[in-house]
């Protein structure tokens, strides 16, 4: 059974939670706002819940979701071979709108999909997520839509594209940037980092932290291909 839960009011907030945490933990999604879009969740170390989360927005393994994080401090426990200036936009801009693909810690027991061994991961910048990130511990998350329709900006948005798929909605109202636009990404895997999709955060706001990030054409702009598919 799909429950709805208006964030905006506290005791529903709380149930709401409560009520999405018991669903992460039986390995089902859930519908979670973000400072983006909406999302849908599931327990980043669960194959059957991530599998689950790609069926429902129906893509294949070849298009993993990237995972969010409640704290700076867990990026370390994720990821491996972070790049100082990687770090240095990770604390300029998180939580908040920068998705950052690093390395995956090798002895990490999860299937994210085909992932050649990165992992995408991101800190938003919203109450609701960071706190039942708090209590479930990261998420695989993915916008909260069928494949090639339109990001969720509110969750009866979401709820017209996942129904049932989803067992809990948080609700918290209608995203600010009310256009569907997604976090920048940045690829810090090698040496030099590339913004691989242009998000909430342009190249410029980037490049006041660290000068050397590179756009997608490897030198000054930003087109508009989006070279990986990971969408949150």
């Amino acid at each position: 059974m799909t429950t709805s839960y208006d964030c905006s009011d506290p005791a529903q907030r709380s149930e709401g939670l409560a009520a999405a945490q018991r669903a992460v933990s039986l390995k089902q999604c859930v519908v979670l706002p973000t400072d983006t879009v909406y999302g849908i969740g599931a327990d980043a170390f669960s194959p059957q819940a991530v599998a689950t989360l790609l069926a429902s927005k129906g893509r294949g393994r070849n298009m993993p979701p990237p995972v969010l994080i409640p704290r700076i401090q867990t990026l370390d426990g994720l990821a491996t071979d972070v790049h100082s200036d990687a770090r240095r936009l990770a604390e300029a801009f998180w939580p908040g709108g920068l998705t950052l693909i690093f390395h995956a810690q090798p002895s990490l027991t999860w299937d994210l999909g085909d992932t050649l061994g990165t992992v995408a991961l991101r800190m938003p910048d919203d109450d609701v997520a960071l706190e039942l990130l708090t209590l479930t511990g990261p998420l695989a998350v993915s916008s909260a839509n069928r494949t090639g329709q339109p990001a969720a900006t509110t969750a009866a948005d979401a709820a017209a594209q996942l129904a049932e798929s989803v067992s809990v909605y948080l609700d918290a109202g209608p995203r600010t940037s009310g256009d569907g636009t997604g976090s920048t990404i940045v690829d810090a895997t090698g040496e030099v980092l590339r913004v691989v999709r242009q998000g909430t955060l342009s190249l410029e706001r980037l490049r006041e932290v660290v000068p050397g990030v590179v756009g997608i054409d490897g030198i000054d702009g930003i087109d508009g291909e989006e070279s990986i598919r990971r969408d949150q």
